[in-house]
């Protein structure tokens, strides 16, 4: 009776040492967590920081930041920039100095190569076609003037080029037709002006400035043309040919009223400061850009 007695005390014994462990256990078990997954592999840990993390999950990885990586449709690998702050005046002064840098300017009348200027002269009178021209096809109803005005042009430039003797044209005629932009800058200074093709120097003349550095300077515009223009002095009218008609044989006016490029009686005045402010070219030097430069051409006038 005694040995059932302590069996029994024994067995109670066992039972109350050993249930509570085991509900420890099962509780430790239950509570563990991504939040607190030491016990996870390296493999695992790794898949967790890598998976994109939605919002609400409990995993947190402290991470650096890393720079963005920018590529170009045509690069074949990456290339890592960093951006960094740039100041409102920073960014004005990066933007202008871009753009002085991108904008072509004309060669100066200091820096001329007269070798090259004659070679550029005798190209735009060759029948070659360049990429300063195009090959025009003449249509039924063509006019030598209509064609002249679409591209910007002049019908004694386009004679001179395809070496016709008149207006006349037919249709499937092929002409070559010059297309680069021409304009006219003139160095006070020096009393020079220059002609430019797409900004390349074409030909360099003497000439005659105003009186007492008058010739205004600035852009101007070609407004107007004239053959043998009547000049309307102030309390007299000269015409053509008259030996005081200080205008010569070709007028070429500005946007600016009163001025303009002229040829001249006074052939000796050239490459000095002689007239009332408009420029003075020889006759016959007159009458050559008078036949290449259109209405519109921009006129640059420097000290």
């Amino acid at each position: 009776m005694k040995k059932s007695i302590f069996f029994v005390v024994l067995m109670a014994v066992l039972i109350s040492t050993t249930v509570p462990g085991f509900s420890a256990e099962a509780t430790a078990e239950k509570s563990a967590t991504p939040e607190t997954s030491q016990s996870s592999t390296g493999e695992e840990l790794q898949k967790i920081e890598g998976d994109t993390l939605k919002k609400g999950d409990s995993f947190v990885s402290e991470a650096k930041p890393t720079p963005v990586a920018k590529v170009s449709p045509d690069a074949k690998e990456e290339t890592v920039t960093t951006k960094v702050p740039v100041s409102k005046e920073a960014h004005k002064t990066l933007a202008e100095k871009k753009a002085a840098e991108s904008k072509v300017e004309p060669e100066s009348s200091s820096s001329l190569n007269s070798a090259e200027m004659q070679r550029r002269w005798e190209r735009l009178f060759s029948k070659e076609i360049t990429p300063d021209s195009m090959a025009y096809i003449v249509k039924p109803g063509d006019r030598l003037y209509v064609i002249a005005l679409k591209n910007h042009t002049t019908v004694d430039f386009i004679k001179k080029i395809n070496d016709l003797k008149s207006d006349n044209i037919y249709p499937q005629m092929k002409l070559k037709i010059h297309t680069a932009s021409f304009s006219i800058r003139i160095d006070k200074s020096k009393n020079v002006l220059v002609l430019y093709s797409n900004d390349e120097a074409v030909k360099k003349y003497s000439v005659a400035t105003g009186k007492k550095n008058c010739t205004p300077v600035g852009e101007f515009k070609i407004t107007d043309k004239l053959v043998n223009p009547t000049w309307f002095k102030t309390g007299a009218i000269l015409p053509p040919g008259s030996p005081e008609n200080a205008l010569g044989t070709r007028w070429m006016g500005f946007n600016k009223p009163a001025y303009g490029i002229h040829g001249t009686v006074e052939p000796k005045s050239i490459g000095t400061q002689a007239s009332e402010g408009c420029i003075r070219m020889l006759n016959k030097e007159v009458e050559e850009l008078y036949s290449i430069v259109p209405v519109g051409t921009k006129v640059t006038i420097q000290d």
